[in-house]
């Protein structure tokens, strides 16, 4: 899949992902590293639901997709799973983060843990919903990823 006319290649010190005033998270990225930034939904062309951003990282390879929300979380699994399904360059193996971030969530934290483990068997994905404002650091992740 051509993700090209949907994305851009940025090294920005914090990569602010937001849904007009409502959710948003800041992905902090001190070392500058090269993240491409793919605007999902709204811009590729695929089939059924979607989430809203994919960035990527390519050394080493990581792939974090994610979903800003207001509070329907079982909706917002849908649309990842979705998207990984149609735009993961090997989404059985590829090292994954899925953050929905919401304003409120209305499921329970054994629906969540539920969840997260069949992201990680089916996916090889890290699941994690955080409240709106939420930060990570992508240092982290590309540690955690080695």
């Amino acid at each position: 899949m051509d993700l090209d006319e949907c994305s851009e290649k940025i090294t920005h010190k914090n990569i602010l992902i937001e849904e007009k005033k409502s959710s948003k998270i800041i992905f902090n990225n001190e070392k500058l590293i090269e993240v491409t930034k793919i605007q999902v939904d709204g811009c590729l062309d695929i089939q059924g639901v979607k989430c809203d951003w994919l960035l990527i990282i390519n050394e080493p390879y990581l792939e974090i997709y994610i979903e800003l929300k207001g509070s329907d979380v079982e909706h917002a699994f849908t649309q990842i799973e979705n998207t990984i399904k149609l735009v993961s360059q090997d989404y059985k193996n590829a090292r994954k983060y899925c953050y929905i971030i919401t304003t409120r969530c209305l499921i329970t934290s054994a629906q969540i843990q539920i969840k997260a483990k069949s992201f990680k068997s089916k996916y090889n994905a890290v699941l994690k919903i955080k409240k709106t404002g939420y930060n990570e650091n992508i240092n982290t992740l590309i540690t955690e990823s080695i």
